[in-house]
């Protein structure tokens, strides 16, 4: 199965069996196969697209050219939610908290940003000394303490997207609905989820500029992670403006802490944010109907409800390194990060 065969059966419009796109895959975790043949697939697919087979296919080798992580030691759920990206989108830090608080686990694996939109990850390292990347053991610690924690791809998990998932991004292959599916469930495969919540942004501000654009990737990812074994449900949601009244990475996080504290919250922000959370706790089984997982949400957020466990924010002993913050501290600055709610 030489990678050149695989790339020309698929610029020519034919469909890949398992063992083909296994054997790809394989390579480009490897390194046997180059960028160039990379690129080339990645166009091919681009054009020629792949069917449902194919994109389960994508997906589980992608999930196993790394490890799987495994919770059920867990007392709880594990749920997540994604976000196909956006301009002022900075939902997940303050979406991860508010489910964990509820009794969920949220061990959200998060991506750089495509294109124009901002990616969680990037957000993340704004913060000075933040560990954005921590071993499996100490992210392990963290969810289980703190009910959430968001990180990047470790070289261990899903190490074939991560180097897909940078060539699309110079390559013009960005907005693939088989490519954004695999990339997308790869990782939250590879987390092992036991649900999902999709987050798929329309508008000017989003790779899907239109609703039945839209509408496509949202019933690909659902289709496609019910195929490989993952509950999964989407929310297709507007960005022809931005959701938080910030754009950027640093003031992004700023806002999030505003938002958590009551400080400041958008509106449509806090629509968003409630109805992901409403939506996920349904999925995980900790709410009985979505108006009662909203209800919940909402009095978590409001501070009606004690949660067993502490709000995180941003920051966690743990995951966030003291030693290595190079900015100042602001009078009341939260010594071990950005900061922190109590339930």
């Amino acid at each position: 199965m030489l990678p050149q065969e695989i790339i020309r059966r698929k610029r020519d419009g034919q469909k890949l069996s398992p063992q083909e796109i296994s054997a790809f895959v394989a390579g480009v975790t490897s390194g046997s196969v180059s960028d160039g043949q990379v690129g080339a697939f990645a166009m091919a697919v681009f054009f020629n697209g792949m069917n449902r087979d194919e994109a389960v296919a994508l997906t589980l080798a992608m999930r196993d050219s790394g490890d799987v992580l495994d919770w059920s030691d867990l007392p709880g759920p594990v749920t997540d939610k994604h976000s196909t990206g956006g301009v002022g989108d900075n939902v997940s830090l303050m979406l991860a908290p508010i489910v964990a608080a509820c009794g969920a686990y949220v061990p959200m694996i998060s991506g750089r940003g495509l294109g124009h939109t901002g990616g969680t990850l990037d957000k993340m390292d704004a913060i000075p000394g933040y560990i954005s990347q921590p071993d499996i053991a100490r992210f392990r610690k963290t969810v289980l303490e703190t009910g959430c924690a968001i990180i990047g791809q470790t070289a261990d998990l899903a190490p074939a997207d991560r180097r897909l998932y940078a060539i699309r991004d110079v390559t013009g292959t960005v907005e693939s609905v088989p490519l954004i599916t695999a990339s997308i469930l790869s990782k939250k495969l590879a987390a092992g989820l036991q649900s999902l919540v999709l987050d798929v942004k329309v508008g000017n501000g989003a790779f899907m500029e239109k609703s039945r654009d839209a509408t496509a990737l949202a019933n690909s990812l659902v289709e496609i992670a019910n195929g490989a074994g993952l509950k999964a449900s989407a929310l297709v949601t507007g960005m022809n403006e931005p959701l938080a009244s910030a754009a950027g990475n640093a003031v992004e996080v700023r806002n999030a802490v505003d938002f958590l504290t009551g400080r400041l919250r958008d509106k449509r922000l806090e629509d968003v944010t409630l109805a992901l959370a409403a939506e996920m706790l349904q999925s995980a089984g900790l709410a009985s109907s979505n108006q009662d997982g909203l209800r919940r949400a909402a009095e978590t957020l409001a501070g009606g409800r004690r949660p067993a466990r502490r709000r995180l924010i941003i920051a966690r002993p743990g995951t966030w390194n003291p030693q290595s913050a190079r900015a100042p501290q602001k009078k009341n600055q939260n010594p071990r990060g950005v900061g922190w709610a109590s339930g």
